[in-house]
């Protein structure tokens, strides 16, 4: 008689064998994400064309615009914080520069609207260069460059650095720039409670002392120009940033009065 050996697999023999607590696994370390590359030549590269481009004082404006699109707002996105630099400063050197007129009294300002559209797309790095060029004094008689500069302080939504700036401007003497601070401050509509509410209560004042110096003489055709300059635009970001609708601006004041203090995001 043959005696039958039994065979056991590795996994049952574990079974029977004494339970042996396991060694916690190692913790996976974590993953340290990999540096945006920075510095990079290509971007050296694409700043020189452009560079060269606004060099030639409108002749090849066309042609810097291009870079601007197809170069410069791609490796934007991709870019470290010195090469976004760099690009930064490449578009706010444009400001400095004189434009040949297209024709006479006619100013070329496309390349100017260009960067201004452009550095609206990159805050908050491009935060102070916006309002060091809505200052700028070659832009001073260039009303719808600094209108788009001003538009794109709105766009970077920079709540530390650009708020401020943009209430400011609501007291400027040109209505044309007060009615852009005013849409600009409608991109702040995301923004915390108290932000809004600060950017609310100085449209507020603006848009109902416009309105008080209209209605007080209805022959200073001055002021009823500005109210109406200013009004609309003025109106529609209060009903942005406060998510309630009203048309009027008194009765924007009446409804101020009761719910400054309240929650209107609840």
């Amino acid at each position: 008689m043959f005696t039958k050996l039994l065979v056991l697999s590795p996994l049952l023999l574990s079974s029977l064998s004494p339970s042996v607590d396991a060694a916690p696994a190692a913790p996976r370390a974590a993953q340290t994400p990999a540096p945006v590359p920075d510095k990079r030549p290509e971007v050296e590269k694409i700043l020189e064309k452009f560079k060269s481009h606004t060099e030639k004082k409108g002749v090849e404006d066309r042609d810097a615009i291009a870079v601007i699109d197809t170069g410069i707002l791609p490796e934007f996105k991709n870019s470290g914080p010195k090469d976004r630099a760099a690009i930064v400063s490449a578009l706010a050197k444009v400001f400095d520069l004189r434009r040949a007129e297209e024709k006479e009294g006619v100013a070329n300002v496309d390349l100017f609207i260009a960067s201004a559209v452009a550095l609206g797309e990159m805050g908050p790095e491009s935060t102070k260069a916006l309002i060091a060029a809505i200052d700028n004094k070659n832009l001073k008689k260039l009303p719808a460059v600094r209108h788009r500069l001003i538009l794109s302080l709105g766009k970077t939504k920079d709540v530390k650095e650009g708020l401020e700036p943009l209430i400011n401007l609501l007291q400027d003497k040109e209505a044309t720039l007060v009615s852009a601070a005013a849409e600009a401050l409608g991109e702040f509509a995301g923004a915390d409670l108290a932000t809004r509410k600060k950017a609310f209560e100085a449209l507020l004042k603006i848009v109902t002392s416009a309105k008080d110096n209209k209605d007080s003489n209805l022959n200073d055709t001055i002021a009823r120009d500005r109210y109406d300059a200013i009004a609309s635009s003025i109106v529609t970001t209060l009903g942005k940033l406060s998510k309630h609708d009203e048309r009027d601006p008194d009765k924007w004041r009446d409804w101020w009065n009761k719910n400054k203090a309240k929650n209107w995001d609840a």
